[in-house]
């Protein structure tokens, strides 16, 4: 992910927890007119794109774009299940191990202005592969080990590219060769690095492929983007060409910045007929209005997929943000952080239902909370939500400390100011012993201009703070503007750049259906997010500036419960495998590694947006947090009702069970 959304997301500007929620929000009166002339989208987006090379970015925030441009082999329909893009059909070997795709026929490569330019074929995947490891793609932790032949040769102990497992059969043929069975490979399918590039217009772009301007890619899917301007407007409009276009029922884009500085603005927009939909602030001063001409109309969307943290920093360098004033306070900053038992005691001490609440106001709060990486309900077990038994196994580690701890979602699962303060003691006692001063000053940084994101940095150092106590901990709000502060967290390049000790700046949404999608992020010779730990991946100890830090904080015993997990790789011992990620999972929690808030998603809105009508995944670029899928989106007159929703919910609900029964 480097940073990735495994993608990785974030709330930044609440840009998946909580402003640009499309999925279950919108229309303007001009935008829908049930089929009379031209249907517009038109609502906010809060991050800039900086890449629009999809077989390169992680970032929710561009790929939340160019899902609407890129198709690959294989799609969502709008309950989950995976379906024919540009592969018509597909098989497998007994072994499991090669997969055969037979592509469409006459889908096209269109440029920015709409013009024909090639005929998508089975050599675009082979290039698109070779382009991803050249230009290091942020992604390649997504296939790197799955495809045969790919990590030797992203390492150089191969040379030659024609030895990696991807290979064009025939112009309309396309093979690939794993190097283990994985049931979950398809899932991949649907993720940037897995889709194709025209050759000839990459050599004929060279290092401007994928740059943030509209010409510099090809397009194959529902859109074209038209207008990327810098902290304005994001534009597209429909692909004519498109193969699949009886699909694609609104014919323009236009997402307007939007800095989070005056929240109730997006209601009014709405109300005015500008924005197809509008999420709304319970704590605001406008939401009266909200709710005096919209109030059987506000609606909660679904919980997805993203888990946003409070991440650690365990090996800080930078301290440009901060409040601390000698180097004895970064020690024993540095030390209280290291230490599993002060760690325990913040999850423990932090309210997420006060923390949300800032957000969604308190009748929805809980809505959003998640109390583990993984969602509870992402897989299942021997007919068990994973999170049921990933919950006993955490109990059965340290019965005194989790017995009462609950990870299903949307529930106070951690919170008890007694048990906060229990381990705190032990934390303080341990601390005092290595000479460490209190109390211990945590920074925290956040976008100054954000009031939610502002409220909910306030509502953690309250309930910490409260709990514990300020002359123990006391967690110093380091105000930011927006680049300072996404130049300190999300958009650090390095781990050395993470400036913080704590930080909420970003979450992760998963990239296949495997548990391992999560759980790897904190694999010390591999993981994407260490850096958001400040730590740095390596192979081996040797010339690693984290080695001593992954030592303390005993993370070869995390890398052993994933490699345990990973070898179970056959359709059969799919229970096996989950239940062994189960073991790495409670680990992870054990060891407060980092502290899971919320979910993406949970959040009010008002909308126009026919309910349940767009692509629904818990994985790929059309990720249920990437909510800028637009194909198969429907837009009606008036605002979606509750009544409407909920009926559209249940009915969606029943729908994905059939449907899921009927694939299998």
């Amino acid at each position: 992910m480097s940073n990735k959304m495994k993608k990785i997301v974030v709330p930044s500007l609440l840009l998946s927890s909580t402003v640009l929620l499309a999925a279950c929000s919108g229309g303007d009166k001009k935008a829908s007119d049930s089929g009379k002339g031209e249907s517009n989208y038109s609502y906010v987006y809060s991050t800039d794109i900086n890449s629009l090379d999809y077989t390169f970015s992680s970032r929710s925030s561009n790929s939340d774009h160019f899902a609407n441009f890129i198709d690959g082999l294989l799609e969502n329909d709008e309950y989950g299940n995976l379906k024919p893009a540009l592969a018509k059909s597909w098989e497998v070997s007994d072994d499991g191990l090669t997969y055969t795709y037979h592509l469409r026929k006459g889908v096209k490569w269109v440029d920015s202005e709409g013009n024909d330019y090639a005929e998508v074929k089975a050599q675009d995947w082979v290039t698109a592969l070779k382009h991803a490891v050249d230009v290091k793609s942020e992604t390649l932790y997504v296939v790197q080990d799955s495809i045969k032949g790919l990590d030797d040769y992203v390492k150089g102990v191969t040379k030659d590219f024609s030895t990696v497992g991807v290979k064009a059969v025939d112009d309309y043929t396309l093979q690939y060769t794993l190097t283990r069975p994985e049931s979950f490979w398809n899932s991949k399918l649907t993720y940037g690095i897995m889709c194709p590039v025209n050759e000839e217009f990459l050599k004929s772009k060279g290092k401007d492929f994928g740059q943030p301007t509209p010409d510099s890619i090809l397009y194959n899917s529902a859109y074209i983007l038209t207008n990327n301007t810098a902290k304005s407007v994001i534009e597209y409009k429909k692909n004519e060409s498109y193969w699949d276009k009886k699909h694609v029922y609104i014919d323009h884009v236009k997402l307007t910045y939007f800095d989070g500085s005056n929240p109730d603005s997006l209601f009014k927009e709405f109300d005015q007929g500008n924005y197809t939909n509008a999420r709304v602030y319970p704590n605001s001063g406008g939401y009266k209005d909200v709710e005096a001409k919209y109030g059987d109309a506000i609606n909660f969307s679904q919980p997805n997929g993203s888990t946003f943290n409070m991440t650690f920093n365990f090996d800080r360098k930078a301290y440009s943000a901060t409040s601390k004033k000698t180097d004895a306070e970064k020690d024993s900053t540095h030390k209280a952080i290291m230490n599993k038992n002060f760690r325990l005691a913040l999850e423990f001490a932090l309210n997420k239902e006060e923390y949300i609440a800032q957000n969604v106001g308190k009748t929805g709060a809980a809505k959003g909370i998640r109390n583990m990486l993984i969602p509870s309900q992402f897989v299942t077990v021997d007919g068990k939500d994973y999170g049921e038994v990933v919950q006993e196994k955490l109990a059965k580690l340290d019965p005194d400390t989790f017995s009462d701890v609950k990870l299903a979602d949307s529930q106070e699962g951690w919170f008890n100011a007694d048990k906060a303060k229990s381990l705190f003691e032990k934390a303080k006692s341990e601390l005092q012993a290595q000479g460490v001063q209190f109390p211990i000053h945590l920074d925290l940084p956040q976008d100054e201009k954000s009031e939610v994101l502002v409220n909910q940095a306030k509502s953690l150092k309250h309930s910490i703070e409260s709990t514990l106590g300020k002359d123990n901990v006391v967690i110093d709000i380091q105000l930011l503007n927006e680049d300072k502060y996404l130049a300190a967290t999300y958009q650090a390049t390095t781990a050395a750049d993470k400036d913080y000790d704590i930080s909420t700046a970003s979450g992760w949404g998963p990239d296949y259906l495997d548990p391992s999608t999560y759980l790897d992020i904190y694999n010390s010779r591999s993981g994407a997010q260490l850096d958001n730990l400040g730590l740095q991946p390596s192979e081996t100890a040797k010339d690693n500036p984290s080695a001593q830090v992954v030592n303390e904080l005993k993370l070869a015993e995390y890398d052993a419960l994933l490699d345990k997990a990973a070898k179970f790789t056959s359709v059969e011992d799919v229970n096996k495998r989950y239940d062994a990620y189960a073991d790495a999972e409670a680990w992870l929690a054990a060891n407060a590694l980092q502290i899971p808030i919320q979910a993406g998603g949970a959040v009010p809105s008002v909308s126009k947006i026919v309910p349940f009508t767009k692509e629904f995944s818990w994985c790929g670029m059309a990720a249920t947090n990437a909510s800028y899928k637009f194909k198969g989106m429907k837009l009606q007159d008036k605002a979606v009702t509750t009544k409407q929703y909920q009926k559209a919910l249940k009915n969606w609900e029943e729908k994905r069970l059939e449907t899921a029964e009927n694939t299998k």
